[in-house]
C-alpha cells in the first residue's frame, strides 16, 4: 500500500463544514450518478471480455479451418493428419503461430480487467463521499446503498474471479497450441509427461504475465497531487 501523505491546508479549499454540506436534496442526484457509472463500468467490462474471448477463439480455430481447407483442396492428404509423424511441418507452424497470436487478446483482456477495476475503485471512493455525508439521513430512512465503499476494492489480481478464470483458461489453451506447434516443428515425438511439462511451463509464463500486469497499478507513477490528498488506492 502506498504511503499516505498528510492533508495540507489550502486557502482555495472549503474550511467550513456548511460550505461542503450535502443535504437530503442531493442524495438522489449523487446516487443516480453512482449507479449510472457503475452500471456503465460493468457493461463495458462484460463487452470487453466477450470481444477478447471471441477474438481468441477465432484465432485458435484458424489452424483447424486451414487444415480443412488444405485437405479439401487436396494440398494435404487427409490420411497424413491422423498420425503425428506424417503431419506436414507447416500445419505445426500454423498451430504455433496462432497460439502466439492469441497472446495479444490474452494481454488485452488483462489490461481491460485492470482498467475496469480501477474505474470501480474510483466509483467506490465517490460513493464513500456521499454515504459518509448522508449517513444520518440513510439511518432515518432505514436504508443503505448496500454497495462497497472501499476505494481499494476490487483487486485487479483475482485469479478465482470470473475474469481471472477466463484469463487462466486462455493461458492453458495457448500453452497447448504453442507446445504442440513447437514440438511438431522440432520433430520430437511427444509423450504425456513431456506435453504436460511443456504446456505447464508455457502456461506458467502466461500466469506470470497476468500476475505482473494485474499488479502494475501498485508500482505505477502517481499523478501530481498539489493538495496532498491521501491516496487510498493500493
Amino acid at each position: 500500500m502506498r504511503k499516505r501523505l498528510p492533508l495540507r491546508a489550502d486557502p482555495e479549499l472549503p474550511r467550513r463544514e456548511d460550505e461542503a454540506f450535502l443535504g437530503p436534496a442531493h442524495y438522489l442526484q449523487l446516487m443516480t450518478v453512482d449507479f449510472t457509472g457503475i452500471y456503465s463500468v460493468y457493461l463495458a467490462a462484460k463487452d470487453e471480455r466477450l470481444k477478447m474471448t471471441r477474438l481468441s477463439m477465432s484465432l485458435l480455430s484458424a489452424p483447424f479451418a486451414a487444415a480443412v481447407a488444405l485437405a479439401g483442396a487436396r494440398v494435404v492428404d487427409p490420411a497424413s493428419l491422423t498420425s503425428w509423424s506424417t503431419v506436414p511441418w507447416y500445419i505445426f507452424a500454423l498451430v504455433a503461430a496462432f497460439g502466439l497470436l492469441s497472446i495479444l487478446p490474452f494481454l488485452r483482456l488483462i489490461e481491460a480487467v485492470s482498467a475496469h477495476m480501477r474505474a470501480a475503485r474510483a466509483i467506490n471512493n465517490f460513493r464513500l463521499l456521499y454515504t459518509a455525508r448522508l449517513k444520518d439521513q440513510f439511518e432515518e430512512m432505514n436504508w443503505t446503498p448496500n454497495l462497497p465503499v472501499d476505494p481499494r476494492y476490487p483487486e485487479t489480481y483475482a485469479p478465482l474471479a470470473w475474469p481471472g478464470v477466463n484469463v487462466m483458461m486462455l493461458a492453458v489453451v495457448n500453452g497447448v497450441y504453442i507446445a504442440l506447434g513447437l514440438l511438431g516443428l522440432s520433430g520430437t515425438e511427444p509423450s504425456a509427461s513431456l506435453l504436460s511439462v511443456v504446456i505447464g511451463l508455457i502456461a506458467l509464463v502466461h500466469y506470470l504475465m497476468y500476475y505482473v500486469r494485474a499488479n502494475v497499478s501498485r508500482r505505477r507513477r502517481l499523478p501530481s497531487n498539489p493538495y496532498q490528498f491521501p491516496n487510498v488506492e493500493t
